[in-house]
């Protein structure tokens, strides 16, 4: 597998490349030279990503955003809405539905990526578990929520890893979600998230060892980064389109 360990300077771009990737892996009918693909970034400042579902009215406090500047954008793929910064480890995982039987069915992946991710993690973190749909937790604390966009061929999975992020910008930024999973049991942001306790660096030396990733990505698609982030995520009309 490749990895490719790159933050771009800004948010749309950042989701473009996501998207960029796995349109990439697309080409051929799906046989894409650079798949599967491991992608770590991590964003320097806060940021709101939207989910492609989620209606920016019921999950953001807008206002907060605009007077502190933080930028919000929308992402091509389903779940909630996040809350994104330092110590916000971002993953993206790259892959042919041929790599997995699991994979071809959406709740079957899940199960399947995210057992790979605690399997991962589970000897620095004792009790960490998937719970819900897409998400990862310890004893009923969250340290992860994760999505999918899916093509013909291939799949991306994304989410995020919280390991040194400050929990009380989550209640500055973010609403009480409408739709929670049941573990949640109503909790506040503070009472409901966590931290790993490991680096960046831990984390996706792990990560890649548990994917075998061990060859470097060095070229990606660059103009297809440019044109999304230009025509999709950089345009009000796609963030406000909820």
């Amino acid at each position: 597998m490749h990895f490719l360990d790159l933050t771009l300077s800004d948010l749309p771009s950042n989701l473009a490349l996501d998207e960029a990737l796995l349109l990439w892996a697309e080409d051929a009918e799906g046989r894409g030279e650079h798949a599967p693909l491991l992608r770590f970034w991590e964003f320097p400042m806060p940021a709101l990503v939207l989910g492609a579902g989620c209606r920016l009215a019921d999950d953001v406090h807008e206002a907060r955003c605009l007077s502190d500047g933080v930028p919000i954008a929308r992402r091509a793929s389903g779940g909630g809405t996040v809350l994104l910064g330092a110590g916000c480890l971002l993953y993206s995982l790259i892959l042919p539905y041929s790599e997995h039987a699991a994979l071809g069915d959406v709740r079957a992946s899940y199960r399947f990526l995210l057992g790979k991710l605690t399997a991962s993690l589970e000897d620095v973190l004792p009790g960490i578990e998937p719970s819900g749909v897409s998400d990862v937790a310890c004893r009923g604390h969250k340290l992860s929520g994760n999505s999918q966009q899916r093509k013909r061929h291939n799949l991306l999975h994304h989410g995020t890893l919280l390991y040194d992020f400050d929990l009380a910008l989550v209640e500055r930024y973010l609403k009480l979600p409408a739709r929670q999973p049941e573990y949640r049991g109503g909790r506040a942001h503070r009472d409901f998230l966590m931290n790993v306790p490991a680096s960046a660096q831990d984390l996706k030396r792990r990560l890649r060892q548990g994917w075998n990733a061990q060859q470097e990505l060095t070229v990606w698609p660059t103009d297809l980064v440019v044109k999304l982030a230009a025509e999709k995520y950089g345009q009000e009309t796609w963030t406000k389109r909820r």
